[in-house]
């Protein structure tokens, strides 16, 4: 079988089936993840046994999606994956790219933040928060407004000898529910829906996608609130390294497999280093406009304050 070669979260990914999102490279040889079909014939018995969709073991992380397929995410380097009969592609490659490759991140000792990047003067500034709190929304209005994007979903954040922070990009793709690309005025007819019969759309950025790690500078929470009024404030101490395992992607691997402790260091590194802040909008209306305004203020009198 023909194997294809991808670059994604700063790693070199050679699979046997095609990944679209991804930008290809032809000449590489060295291969970080491997991604490859196989019959993963221990799992159904150890997932019966133990009432759960998922084993998790310290080189070796198995889970069944019901009416897609079983995946094994090994030492990581390794992701394979036992589909369902004529099952939809799309969903295969939308949990290799996410549940699959947030695993991976987390035994290659990279943090995996869910949520979204956007590169703005040359530093990287992520947003980030529960599913559903309008984050792919708000990194919309950015690029909108003439910003970049280095990923969408899962945020690939490592650290460098110095301790200072910096995100591989992922693949130039957003996902965007309907209301929000009707408000930013574009016509969805003709793009992929994530599942089926769901009005989440695949959204290609590819104009608009920086293919380069950045420093991370900031970080901004956002959560959804009954009130009237966007509101912003600043997220200090130890509040910091709560809100960071919270929006870990996947963050119940990393207790699981007893690496609490590797994510408390890792974190606390740079934690005190970068602008963390939370972000208030009013689920009664629209507000990835005023939002986008609100950052774009709040990064300009930091980088004034530091100049």
């Amino acid at each position: 079988m023909k194997q294809l070669k991808y670059n994604a979260f700063g790693l070199n990914v050679v699979s046997d089936i095609p990944f679209p999102e991804l930008a290809k490279i032809k000449f590489s040889n060295q291969c970080d993840v491997l991604i490859q079909k196989s019959n993963i014939t221990n799992i159904p018995t150890k997932l019966n046994s133990m009432q759960s969709n998922s084993i998790i073991e310290k080189n070796n992380i198995s889970f069944n999606i019901p009416g897609v397929a079983e995946f094994c995410i090994q030492n990581g380097t390794r992701i394979t994956y036992s589909p369902i009969k004529n099952v939809d592609e799309n969903q295969l490659r939308l949990y290799i790219l996410g549940t699959c490759m947030g695993a991976l991140l987390i035994q290659r000792k990279t943090l995996p933040l869910h949520g979204s990047v956007i590169a703005m003067n040359g530093n990287a500034y992520a947003i980030i928060g529960d599913s559903g709190a309008g984050k792919s929304t708000l990194a919309s209005s950015l690029i909108n407004r003439g910003y970049q994007i280095l990923t969408d979903d899962v945020i690939a954040l490592s650290i460098d000898s110095n301790g200072a922070p910096y995100v591989y990009p992922a693949y130039p793709q957003q996902k965007l529910w309907d209301q929000s690309l009707k408000a930013f005025g574009v016509d969805f007819t003709n793009l992929l829906p994530l599942f089926e019969r769901e009005a989440k759309f695949a959204v290609p950025v590819n104009s608009h996608f920086l293919n380069t790690p950045l420093p991370l500078a900031g970080v901004f929470e956002l959560v959804k609130s009954d009130g009237e009024e966007v509101k912003i404030h600043s997220l200090e101490n130890l509040e910091r390294l709560q809100i960071l395992y919270y929006h870990t992607y996947r963050n119940f691997i990393v207790k699981r497999l007893g690496l609490m402790e590797w994510h408390l260091n890792y974190t606390a590194r740079f934690a005190k280093d970068i602008q963390m802040y939370r972000l208030i909008r009013p689920t009664s209306r629209f507000t990835a406009n005023e939002l986008a305004t609100l950052i774009e203020e709040t990064v300009l009198k930091e980088e004034l304050v530091h100049d």
